[in-house]
């Protein structure tokens, strides 16, 4: 057996073999494939807050742009490329049917119209490309179709859905925000209204509407009965020394200036004694409960106060997607990329088919 010669007939079958799939491949590229039209739009996002300063990002500084946040256009680019975005695009532009048109060619296509949809997602990403650049801040939308009105379709569906999830989200934060908002204001108001209803429910069993008023007039009725009992004192020291001590006007004094005495002692034991029961506890348990009702007042009004800021804060906080390039409508098929597709698919050939050479040169080596 001619070893050597096998060998070298071995690598040139394979030299040709590997020449013979670099032109059926280059033949696929530039007369089979199926042309696949692009259809671009660029959006950007902007918060309608006009106020808030946006957080800091390099990228801004570069690009000069303000009010766009980064994580809100990533999250836009997740939503563009996810199931649900495709379900819907689907249902309205029937997808499964464009991608799998059997007019197309068998590489290109979805082989089966009814694939799971682990297989139709697949290819909806392999058919859709959506970036963001950091530089420009940018939301870069390209979507591939077989034919240009279906290209524009899916680009334009997916910026439609795209602002309406973005403003779907907005709105849900905003409405969960005013929500707890208004049960915290629902709160305060209940919280005030019982204050006051415990409030009135005690000036009621008292019987008054305002205990520090009343303290306030025993202590000027104290007053001036300690005034009239001096004058009264004052009266009895100016009688004689050697007036009979049962004398009617001495008695007379003497039983006044006692009737003062005890209603002196009995005003005074309204107002504080050992006891309890008096009105310097009625006017603290007062106190106390008229505190709680100016507490729970200001608390209701600082309520009402953030419910009112949230809900400004709310409306201006709406994210707006702005549509920088409307979907085109593409004029020529930029996909397959055919002459670059080609020069690749023979360069490599060319280096196969060379190291293919160099492997028969070592192996030849070796055997002589």
């Amino acid at each position: 057996m001619n070893t050597p010669q096998t060998i070298k007939n071995a690598g040139r079958l394979a030299r040709w073999m590997t020449l013979m799939a670099a032109l059926l491949t280059a033949a696929y590229w530039l007369v089979t494939a199926s042309d696949r039209y692009v259809s671009e739009a660029n959006v950007i996002i902007r918060k309608t807050d006009s106020v808030g300063m946006p957080s800091f990002d390099i990228s801004m500084l570069v690009s000069g742009i303000g009010g766009v946040n980064r994580s809100d256009q990533l999250l836009l680019r997740e939503y563009l490329l996810s199931v649900d975005i495709l379900g819907k695009l689907d249902a309205a532009l029937d997808l499964r049917s464009h991608y799998s048109d059997k007019r197309r060619d068998i590489v290109s296509r979805m082989w089966f119209q009814d694939a799971s949809m682990e297989w139709f997602h697949r290819h909806y990403l392999s058919r859709t490309d959506i970036n963001y650049d950091d530089f420009a801040g940018v939301l870069r939308i390209k979507a591939q179709a077989y034919d240009p009105e279906k290209a524009r379709a899916i680009s334009s569906m997916l910026v439609r859905e795209g602002e309406r999830y973005m403003n779907q989200i907005g709105h849900e934060m905003a409405e969960t925000q005013v929500n707890f908002l208004t049960a915290q204001v629902n709160l305060a108001q209940l919280r005030f209204q019982q204050a006051r209803q415990a409030l009135l429910a005690f000036q009621n069993k008292k019987g008054l509407f305002s205990p520090q008023a009343t303290a306030e007039s025993l202590n000027v009725l104290v007053a001036k009965l300690e005034e009239q009992r001096a004058q009264l004192q004052t009266q009895l020291a100016s009688f004689p020394k050697t007036l009979d001590r049962d004398h009617p006007n001495l008695m007379m004094l003497r039983q006044s200036l006692a009737a003062i005495d005890r209603q002196i002692d009995d005003e005074r034991a309204k107002l504080a004694n050992p006891t309890g029961k008096t009105l310097n506890i009625t006017m603290e348990e007062f106190q106390r409960l008229q505190m709680e009702v100016t507490f729970t007042e200001q608390l209701y009004k600082a309520a009402l106060t953030a419910l009112e800021k949230g809900r400004m804060d709310a409306t201006r906080m709406l994210e707006k997607v702005s549509v920088l390039q409307a979907p085109t409508l593409p004029e020529y098929p930029m996909e397959p990329r055919r002459i670059y597709n080609t020069a690749i698919t023979l360069l490599f050939a060319a280096m196969f088919a060379g190291i293919l050479k160099l492997l028969e040169s070592i192996v030849l080596d070796h055997v002589d």
